[in-house]
């Protein structure tokens, strides 16, 4: 219990799916409060799946999820939610019959993360910000999905590939707005994304699953200057440097 109460999440041999598919198979993993984790792997290896165990959309087929010393493994999605999961998912969810400001409003909670403190981390939903969700480009509505779940003050911030089909420059805006959340903000967070170019500079530790279990576990850094690990379990033929 002790060691539970250090981490801000912990993964106990987790396994889960989606109704008789068992997807993840004994994942286990542990993140410190104020840390990043990049979650990498090729297409359809659990990445996905993983966070939507953590957020309690799948079936539980074994092991435990704590959040915070709290043992949620058996807990709602909202429930969760409440105990400071904040979730940004590939479909983005936004309300697009709502204005940027009543996106934000409608779901916030108390705590740091206020209406200026969001505009100033993304200064164009501020220029939007009478604009209707459905009148954002692709990648203003990622910058508002992200601005949704931190005005919901959460504890752990997941994000499942929030980089992708953006163009360049929405996606180098969206890394230096990531990297001042996790970095400066010492944001607790989990990135899903499919280039470990991009987001192990921005991380600090990093795990690689292959076949629903963790093939590799180590610091971003280390794993930026592991070639050989790269090429192995995600085909890329560069460093990523971190």
């Amino acid at each position: 219990m002790s060691e539970a109460h250090a981490d801000i999440l912990r993964l106990d041999n987790v396994r889960a799916g989606y109704g008789e598919a068992l997807v993840l198979n004994g994942v286990s993993l542990a993140l410190k409060p104020g840390t990043s984790l990049a979650l990498l792997g090729r297409n359809g290896v659990g990445k996905t799946t993983l966070i939507n165990t953590i957020v309690g959309l799948t079936r539980h087929r074994g092991g435990s999820i704590w959040l915070d010393g709290r043992d949620v493994t058996k807990a709602r999605p909202d429930e969760r939610a409440r105990a400071g999961v904040g979730w940004v998912p590939q479909e983005r969810n936004i309300f697009k019959s709502l204005t940027v400001d009543e996106n934000l409003t409608a779901i916030m909670r108390p705590g740091p993360w206020d209406l200026e403190r969001l505009y100033g981390m993304f200064p164009r939903l501020a220029e939007r910000k009478r604009n209707m969700g459905n009148q954002l480009s692709g990648g203003e509505q990622q910058m508002l999905a992200i601005a949704r779940a931190l005005a919901t003050n959460p504890r752990l911030l997941l994000l499942d590939e929030p980089l992708e089909g953006l163009a360049p420059i929405i996606v180098d805006e969206l890394l230096a707005a990531l990297r001042r959340i996790v970095r400066e903000e010492k944001m607790s967070a989990i990135m899903v994304e499919q280039s470990a170019r991009k987001i192990l500079p921005l991380t600090d530790e990093a795990i690689i699953l292959e076949r629903g279990a963790v093939a590799y576990s180590g610091t971003s850094a280390e794993l930026a200057n592991d070639t050989e690990t790269l090429a192995r379990l995600l085909g890329v033929a560069e460093k990523a440097h971190a």
